[in-house]
């Protein structure tokens, strides 16, 4: 896919960052890669969603260092990890041979991830978890995605939602909970630049290229795109759990993620969780 001058930058920067986060990444406890259990990064109404993978074809886009990637694979899965990001293929592939797994990784941008992974090969294609924030063109990201499945085939995408997004990354001192926008919910006014001499992970400051951008997307767009793809939508939820917690008056869940709970914070989407079909 081809972009104009000014968008092709900023992807070029971003690659450059993720290049610059990935060894901080690798060392930090966050990730914890060779102590974290990588099936902790799947929660369990992901697998219910999956189904069973024995022996099941999956594309991981956008996988970094392959944590989800890694537990596709233990769950029985065939499964490829893409990333645009030289160092986090690399890290992956390390990670991945280091626990044992046959994974097979691409280093290429999601646009041209047919070309590089092979059209009509997938019977998933799994994405997610900050992910698409990272692409300018969703109509484009979703034509990918049905040329990579197969017939009968499902994309699912677990992603931050994008109202989550728009309270910022960092809670104000003077507003810990974190409850006012600051960043767009919906798209339509391009990329917004970030500078930041930290990821955010634990871990030391980047040394360079500390400049990336990123493209709000709402949910309608989302789900515009895919339909306009031709894929058909089967399941849409909104979520108030994460990974990690957002806020300090979060409850940790029986499996090891943190949700709002019942206290006094108002209950907002924090994730939301699609699967659309490719019709035989």
């Amino acid at each position: 896919m081809t972009f104009d001058v000014d968008t092709q930058h900023r992807i070029t920067l971003n690659e450059r960052n993720w290049d610059a986060r990935t060894p901080i990444h690798v060392q930090s406890e966050f990730y914890g890669l060779g102590t974290r259990d990588p099936q902790g990064w799947i929660a369990p109404f992901e697998w219910e969603a999956l189904g069973g993978l024995d022996g099941v074809d999956v594309a991981h886009l956008q996988c970094h260092l392959g944590v989800e990637t890694m537990a596709l694979a233990q769950a029985g899965a065939h499964v490829v990890g893409l990333d645009i990001s030289a160092r986090s293929v690399e890290q992956a592939a390390g990670a991945a041979r280091a626990a044992g797994l046959d994974i097979e990784y691409a280093k290429a941008d999601v646009y041209d991830a047919v070309g590089a992974l092979g059209a009509d090969r997938f019977d998933i294609v799994y994405t997610g978890k900050g992910s698409l924030c990272y692409l300018p063109d969703l109509s484009g990201w979703a034509d990918v995605v049905t040329g990579l499945l197969r017939p009968g085939g499902f994309v699912y995408i677990v992603e931050f939602h994008p109202l989550l997004t728009a309270f910022g990354a960092n809670a104000d001192p003077d507003d810990p909970m974190g409850l006012t926008i600051r960043q767009d919910y919906l798209e339509g006014r391009g990329a917004i630049e970030h500078d930041s001499s930290h990821t955010y992970t634990d871990g030391p400051a980047l040394e360079a290229d500390t400049v990336h951008y990123e493209w709000p997307h709402g949910v309608g767009e989302v789900v515009t795109a895919l339909l306009g793809a031709g894929l058909v939508l089967d399941d849409l939820a909104e979520l108030d759990v994460l990974p990690w917690p957002r806020w300090p008056s979060m409850t940790r869940t029986d499996y090891g993620w943190w949700h709002i709970g019942t206290g006094a914070q108002p209950r907002v989407p924090t994730l939301y969780a699609l699967r659309a079909r490719k019709t035989g």
